[in-house]
């Protein structure tokens, strides 16, 4: 089978920034997926993806000329039907095989087997290969049709159609140029009305030669940077930026790097095509405005990379990732420092207005922000917010604490009506801080007011002081407790209240920092600091949401889904501070060889005790008559006590790891005695020793759980 490296690539204008990437990977992951389905590839066909702000192409090697032939074998029908008793097609079978292009003449060589109970007719023939034409034109076809485009438009074709001007395609961006390369000839392909070629575009100003030629597949990526003056593959691109960021950081000096941020490293990827990193700078005045609005500002609306000095103070030096290399760069710099001011101006208006006015304040202003048309206003929600905190905060620390989370929450939201937060969204919370402090609060009020939105993603930090804690899990727990109870639950992939991260938070501040709180009060006080009436009573679902997101949080930490079942059974709804010392306790357990048999009888006990409600963990000495039963029972009067303390030492890894002892007369105690028998007072009593044993074993974790 001849074989050469292909190339795919489809030219057109400014592609979104954002989506590129995906759209580059998806492109060329379609493309190679439809050519292996058809056969057209080999075992040790390899494929590259290319992406650029106009193009999007694939490289993929070993791709064949034209597919092996396949054995096709067809089932028309039971012989019972496709042939009449002498053994003659009857007109069922000959109208079948007419449709698959056969006559009569195919009867005889049709084959007989087994299907089911019954035996069929199967027509067997040889499907010639799909050549490459075919082949590639069908997966072009799907390559473009399953591109995840974010927003489809529609132009109209002007050359290569019947009708210019009035031939409408809908594509992400007009199309412009194809290139098929299977390696130095065109493959005859169409998409987009655009007809396969061998030329393609460089760099807008500074191609050497405009249209670019491709001599094979392989000379593409080589090409295009020669002659077009483009880097095509993202990765190589990215790759390339960040050594630039890198460099000129260095030639600062001082210590100062750029701002880690993949996203916007990503971005800029997708916005240039010959990547050139420029040192800029902007007046000092400028510093005095909180890092964070600069930063921002910087970011999301010029795409800049600022500069932070060794201590992660932003300097007033940036890095522009240029799309074009001049001799003298100094207009393109000097052109970025005069658009990067007028922001950076702004920036600082708002924040000198603001602090005009204090965060106390701003409170009132709450009660015109709608929160959501059936829980109300920001005020209300911050009223409510209020009743959770300090009920939580009298909890953990008295009434200091109590009246500390109360003023960070009801200051928290105050910045939702500043100017500042009102232009950059995104820094809810931090200028809260900013203005606290400005204001003269504590520092742990103004920390407190800058957290209580944290976490606010996977792996973000916790509040860094208890009132922040306080302030973060009474947030949460409101809208956790309110959008439950109005029946705004996450379906499948959508959570457009963000609440698995809300519950995620909460199941990380009770574990992370040990709080002793009653996760089911928690959620119950929360319903709770609603007006009545206003909400459905949600209470369980909401327990059953926070343990799910819980086991979720625990198995991602790296431990077993038996393991966190088995730790958290008997406290999913009571103190989840414990949680990570049973867990260790539970794994240590696990590899102790007593372990399967102490789990297999204590799971057996379980099963026993729910068939004997009458049961309880009484026992009396003198209604003891069988020898397993008696030495079960002095074991656990030996080993017991010395668990208990050690379970309320918090000892829960030695408390398991006692028991252990038990195994021996645990198994003798199910071989020797028949606990249901028939002598009532017999009875009770085994199952009152069973139901102690099953007390002390599943004190720290249900060991039942453990078993396979």
């Amino acid at each position: 089978m001849s074989t050469h490296n292909l190339l795919v690539e489809l030219f057109v204008e400014e592609l979104p920034p954002k989506a590129l990437r995906k759209l580059g990977e998806a492109f060329a992951g379609v493309l190679f997926e439809q050519l292996k389905a058809q056969g057209l590839t080999t075992a040790g066909s390899s494929l590259t993806d290319f992406a650029s702000p106009r193009r999007l192409a694939a490289h993929i090697t070993a791709v064949a000329e034209q597919a092996a032939d396949k054995a096709v074998s067809q089932k028309l029908m039971p012989v019972s039907v496709g042939l009449d008793a002498e053994g003659n097609a009857t007109p069922a079978l000959l109208k079948k095989l007419q449709a698959l292009g056969a006559d009569a003449s195919a009867v005889a060589m049709l084959r007989r087997a087994a299907d089911g109970k019954a035996e069929a007719l199967f027509h067997d023939s040889t499907a010639k290969g799909a050549t490459l034409t075919e082949g590639l034109q069908k997966a072009l076809a799907d390559s473009i049709a399953k591109l995840p485009i974010p927003k489809v438009m529609s132009y109209q074709l002007e050359t290569g159609c019947d009708m210019p001007g009035w031939s409408s395609v809908s594509f992400v961006r007009p199309a412009h140029g194809l290139v098929a390369l299977h390696g130095s000839t065109v493959v005859p392909v169409e998409a987009l009305g655009l007809k396969a070629g061998a030329t393609t575009h460089g760099h807008r100003f500074e191609a050497a030669v405009s249209p670019v030629l491709l001599k094979d597949a392989d000379s593409y990526a080589g090409t295009l940077e020669k002659d077009g003056a483009v880097i095509a593959g993202f990765a190589q691109r990215k790759a390339m930026i960040a050594s630039q960021l890198a460099e000129a950081a260095a030639r600062v000096g001082g210590g100062v790097r750029a701002i880690e941020d993949d996203a916007l490293l990503d971005e800029v990827t997708a916005l240039v095509e010959r990547p050139n990193v420029l040192i800029c700078e902007f007046e000092k005045v400028f510093l005095n405005v909180p890092q964070e609005c600069l930063i921002l500002t910087m970011k999301a609306n010029q795409k800049y990379f600022p500069l932070l000095d060794s201590a992660g103070k932003l300097t007033n030096k940036f890095l522009v990732v240029s799309n074009i290399r001049p001799d003298d760069a100094s207009a393109v710099i000097g052109g970025n420092e005069r658009v990067v001011r007028p922001r950076l101006a702004d920036a600082k208006f708002f924040f000198d207005q603001d602090r005009k006015k204090t965060l106390a304040s701003r409170v009132a202003g709450l009660a015109k922000v709608v929160y959501h048309n059936k829980l109300g206003t920001q005020g209300e929600r911050v009223e409510r917010v209020r009743i959770i905190a300090r009920a939580i905060g009298q909890q953990l620390g008295g009434d200091a604490l109590a009246q500390a989370a109360d003023t960070a929450c009801r200051l928290a939201k105050a910045d939702l009506v500043t100017d500042m937060v009102g232009e950059f969204p995104e820094l809810q919370g931090i200028m809260g801080g900013y203005y606290a402090r400005h204001d003269g609060l504590h520092e742990d009020i103004a920390f407190a007011i800058e957290d209580h939105y944290k976490p606010r993603f996977a792996g973000d930090a916790l509040p860094r002081n208890t009132a922040g804690i306080v302030a973060a899990l009474s947030d949460k727990l409101e809208t956790l407790a309110g959008m439950f109870g109005i029946g705004n639950l996450p379906t499948g992939d959508k959570d457009p209240f963000a609440l698995r991260r809300h519950a995620l938070g909460v199941a990380r501040m009770l574990v992370e920092r040990q709080l002793p709180l009653q996760a089911h009060e928690l959620t119950r006080m929360a319903f709770g600091a609603f007006a009545p009436g206003l909400l459905q009573d949600r209470v369980a679902e909401l327990d059953e949401f926070l343990v799910d997101r819980l086991k979720g949080y625990l198995k991602d930490s790296g431990y077993t889904g038996t393991e966190v079942d088995a730790a958290i059974h008997a406290q999913k709804l009571g103190t989840w501070a414990t949680i990570p010392n049973r867990l260790a306790a539970v794994r240590a357990f696990a590899v102790l060889p007593e372990a399967p048999a102490l789990a297999a009888a204590n799971k057996r006990i379980g099963n026993i005790l729910k068939k004997a409600p009458e049961a309880d963990a009484h026992v009396s000495v003198a209604l003891l008559s069988e020898p397993a039963e008696k030495a079960l029972y002095e074991v656990m009067q030996r080993v017991e006590p010395e668990s208990l303390a050690q379970f309320e030492a918090g000892d829960y890894t030695g408390s398991l790891q006692t028991l252990a002892v038990l195994r021996g007369p645990v198994d003798a105690f199910f071989d020797d005695v028949m606990v249901n028998t028939e002598e009532t007072d017999v009875r009770l009593n085994r199952l009152g020793l069973l139901a102690s044993l099953h007390a002390a074993m599943n004190r720290v974790a249900d060991l039942s759980r453990l078993a396979s």
